[in-house]
């Protein structure tokens, strides 16, 4: 038994170590704000971050219970210092000095909502957050996962051009769990060790906006019309998928969380230096004629350095950039008027 739990202890003490493999000593001092901490994302995430070597400062946000889920992640032994803010009064605090600001903040999907049913609720909470980054830290980079993606990041831009203080390369849609999905799905359905896969996935962050590129991924495995079909769909389905397997009572906490602390540790190697640091996101964007758009984006000293193509596509996949264009500048347009209209 005691033997088990050695063994445990050492996969566990070897995964905290390779989150952040970049991160080494000397690396600059990095403060990180979660908002939403206290929320279903915003715990796990929370926890995650607080095991990033790169992390020093860890800054938890909500408008309730974030003392609890403070002291809580206070008690790992990992070297980030926790502090707990509660309530509009406190963002300030939070926020100031930041880094990188990860956004979670918001209400879950339930069984029947789209993206969009999220809209009126998340885009003031977003709003709100954001005149807090403004005001506090308009250097940092704002990574964003509340959903409607493709809207709250067009928000998040037009809030800070307000300010003046927009600078479109610290601005990140995370779509990231877009593409741990798709990796998973090709891999198992390959045969393949999901470590070695790479699938880049554009357009947005919302059902056929989400666009896997199977034909890039690497190693490439042949498959036919219609397992392409049926992977791609299952990965722009993939938040309805666990939303149903929850039976209502949640929604994709845990794999948006560790999709979350990915790119954030991508960000912040980015920030320390560290050369070809890849990921994709959504971002302002000239690669389509959408003004914002995922991609492969380098991340750099100042966020983004380089925002990589699209490549060759497939048919299937030029037929699926054409079908989500529509939908794509539909959400874009409804973030920047909620912000006109505010």
């Amino acid at each position: 038994m005691f033997s088990r739990a050695r063994q445990v202890n050492n996969v566990v003490g070897k995964a905290l170590r390779s989150f952040s493999a970049a991160a080494a000593e000397g690396t600059p001092e990095r403060k990180v704000a979660v908002l939403g901490a206290a929320g279903g994302i915003g715990q796990t995430l929370s926890l995650l971050m607080k095991m990033s070597p790169s992390v020093t400062k860890l800054s938890l946000y909500d408008i309730v219970n974030t003392p609890g889920v403070a002291a809580d992640c206070s008690h790992v032994n990992t070297g980030a210092q926790v502090t707990g803010h509660v309530g509009a009064e406190q963002l300030d605090d939070a926020l100031k000095g930041c880094d990188v600001v990860v956004i979670p903040a918001g209400v879950p999907r339930k069984p029947g909502m789209t993206r969009d049913d999220l809209f009126a609720i998340n885009a003031g909470i977003v709003a709100g957050l954001v005149e807090g980054v403004a005001k506090n830290c308009p250097e940092a980079i704002i990574t964003m996962i509340s959903n409607p993606v493709n809207s709250t990041v067009p928000i998040a831009a037009e809030i800070l051009k307000k300010h003046g203080v927009y600078n479109p390369k610290k601005l990140f849609g995370v779509t990231t769990l877009d593409v741990v999905r798709a990796k998973t799905f090709y891999a198992e359905k390959n045969g393949l060790d999901v470590n070695t896969v790479d699938v880049p996935v554009v357009g947005g962050h919302a059902g056929v906006t989400i666009l896997p590129l199977f034909s890039q991924a690497t190693p490439y495995a042949q498959m036919s019309d219609e397992v392409l079909d049926a992977l791609t769909k299952r990965t722009q389905d993939g938040g309805t998928e666990v939303v149903q397997a929850k039976a209502g009572k949640g929604s994709a906490t845990l794999s948006m969380a560790y999709a979350g602390a990915l790119f954030a540790d991508a960000a912040l190697r980015g920030l320390n230096g560290v050369s070809d640091v890849v990921e994709c996101s959504y971002v302002e964007s000239s690669v389509t004629e959408a003004p914002f758009f995922s991609s492969k984006v380098k991340l750099g000293p100042d966020g983004v350095s380089e925002i990589y193509g699209l490549g060759d596509l497939s048919d299937y996949e030029q037929e699926g950039l054409k079908t989500m264009m529509p939908e794509l500048h539909a959400s874009i347009e409804k973030g920047i008027n909620f912000v006109k209209n505010m």
